[in-house]
């Protein structure tokens, strides 16, 4: 009887479209992706569940069944843009041929999405809701997963001479270190995205050979 009478909450007010996302079990998805929305415009700081379920064109009442307080939408968000983040990355990359074009696509897609989701981007590395060190169980594996397609670029280029015979774990932090500060400084509006991607370009120049 309890279940019944919450389904009916969420649902006031809702479109037949909010309706059927309901009851294919994706409203929880539905206020994920209104709540990336809003951060393309918003700061974490200003999101809040009364927004959400505007933004989502649900009831008030709707965001809490799946959100138990304004930090948990937050966070929630926050692994959301970690998602597609790295879904982004992933796409780039098989896309790309060959283990210079891999690095640079990785790079690339990483800025792209810095500059086209500032704030959800800001979101994913903010210490409030992803504890260095300690992510949540459900950004752990997005983390890893990231982790692991940087490593797999690094090692494709360095055997293929593109990166230095150097010890791959440490020049996979600096690739990283680099890529996320041109992102920062894009976000800042310091650098315009064509020239951050010019610098990637710039740094992984094939150096000629000397005859």
């Amino acid at each position: 009887m309890i279940g019944e009478v919450s389904d009916r909450i969420l649902l006031v007010s809702s479109s037949p479209e909010d309706k059927r996302a309901y009851h294919h079990g994706n409203l929880r998805q539905a206020l994920l992706d209104a709540a990336l929305r809003l951060l393309v415009e918003l700061p974490a700081a200003k999101l809040s569940l009364r927004e959400l379920a505007r933004a989502a064109q649900v009831s008030h009442a709707a965001p809490y069944h799946y959100f138990t307080d304004r930090d948990d939408l937050i966070r929630a968000a926050g692994v959301e843009g970690m998602r597609r983040l790295l879904l982004a990355q992933q796409q780039a990359v098989a896309s790309a041929i060959g283990p210079r074009e891999r690095v640079l696509a990785l790079g690339k897609a990483y800025v792209r999405f810095a500059a086209r989701e500032p704030h959800s981007f800001a979101l994913v590395f903010d210490p409030q809701y992803c504890r260095p060190g300690e992510p949540s169980a459900e950004m752990a594996p997005l983390i890893a997963d990231n982790e692991d397609l940087l490593a797999a670029c690094v090692t494709q280029a360095q055997a293929a001479g593109v990166l230095p015979p150097v010890p791959p774990a440490p020049l996979a932090t600096a690739l990283w270190g680099t890529v996320h500060g041109l992102a920062q400084l894009t976000m800042a509006g310091h650098l315009d995205l064509p020239a951050a991607e010019a610098a990637l370009d710039a740094l992984l120049t094939p150096v000629p050979h000397p005859q």
